[in-house]
């Protein structure tokens, strides 16, 4: 049993699909196939129920491969305890984000981190939170930058800051005469949203339960979705629509003057805790203090609607 096949069994039993299991742990299916088969002839026991189409993990299999995760939690630590005596802002540092929160911390983030720490090597993904949760938790990434609330077992969430939601909106929207949008008011518009899996979809539609009722009838027209903020962004561009953005999303100065304008809710406005999580045992507080630091200074340099 080697730790390279408890990673080939976690993976597969998170894809369900030896073919993206595979490609996952860069290596070809019938080397991927052969390991598993390999440590179920070792183990004695069916781990994995195979089909032409799925792959089911038996009930020991799901044991045994939560058992394998815990394991190459550890053996990440013990490779991080060896770095530990080492300079701490010497090894690369893996990051991931939201997708809402990528696309306008990380323009800023890297050039940031990269005065403050330049022997730190940086790496850098966006995704759905579960996925960055996932991934956090088996050591593929060492810290994520996420949306509160957030609650992960042995792991630190640390809020960074608080980010308000603004409406956007075509320049001559009849809205562009307001100082102020009421929360209800979203309700009268073509609401562009990000599709189910967003979190930021989720604060909206708390800030805003009657939208919940809108979404769910049978005959509503008032609402549409998009795949990111920048889809959505464009097709409040063409007019398509209005939406509801995080203030550092807002990027009206992306497009020809008198395109798109912003307005802010009535107060209190909706908003969201942007916040830094890392496993406890991660031994390198220096690189998390490196992150923290360079996010809080460069936040202020976050574009500002136009």
């Amino acid at each position: 049993m080697t730790l390279t096949e408890l990673r080939y069994i976690v993976t597969l039993a998170q894809e369900r699909h030896f073919g993206r299991a595979a490609e996952r742990c860069f290596v070809s299916q019938p080397t991927l196939s052969v390991a598993v088969k390999k440590l179920e002839e070792e183990l004695g026991v069916a781990l994995f129920e195979r089909s032409k189409s799925t792959v089911q993990v038996t009930p020991l299999g799901e044991k045994i491969v939560e058992q394998a995760q815990r394991v190459l939690e550890q053996s990440s630590v013990i490779k991080e305890l060896a770095n530990a005596g080492k300079d701490q802002l010497a090894s690369p540092l893996r990051i991931g984000a939201i997708y809402t929160i990528g696309p306008y911390l990380f323009p800023h983030l890297v050039p940031a981190l990269t005065r403050s720490a330049p022997q730190m090597p940086l790496y850098i993904e966006e995704g759905f939170t579960a996925s960055l949760r996932r991934k956090l938790r088996s050591g593929e990434l060492d810290a994520i930058i996420i949306a509160l609330p957030f609650t992960e077992t042995d792991v630190v969430t640390k809020p960074l800051y608080e980010e308000e939601f603004e409406v956007l909106i075509p320049a001559d929207h009849p809205w562009s005469q307001r100082e102020f949008i009421e929360k209800e008011d979203l309700l009268k518009e073509r609401l562009l949203l990000l599709g189910e899996g967003h979190c930021f979809r989720d604060q909206i539609l708390e800030a805003c339960p009657a939208i919940s009722q809108q979404l769910n009838s049978p005959s509503n027209t008032l609402t549409a979705e998009g795949g990111s903020l920048e889809t959505i962004r464009h097709m409040v561009a063409s007019k398509l629509g209005i939406t509801v953005l995080p203030r550092s999303a807002i990027g009206t100065g992306h497009y020809e003057s008198g395109l798109l304008t912003s307005r802010p809710f009535k107060s209190p406005a909706p908003s969201r805790t942007v916040a830094i999580a890392w496993r406890a045992s991660f031994p390198r507080p220096k690189a998390i203090d490196a992150v923290t630091d360079a996010i809080q200074l460069c936040h202020e340099a976050l574009p500002e609607p136009a």
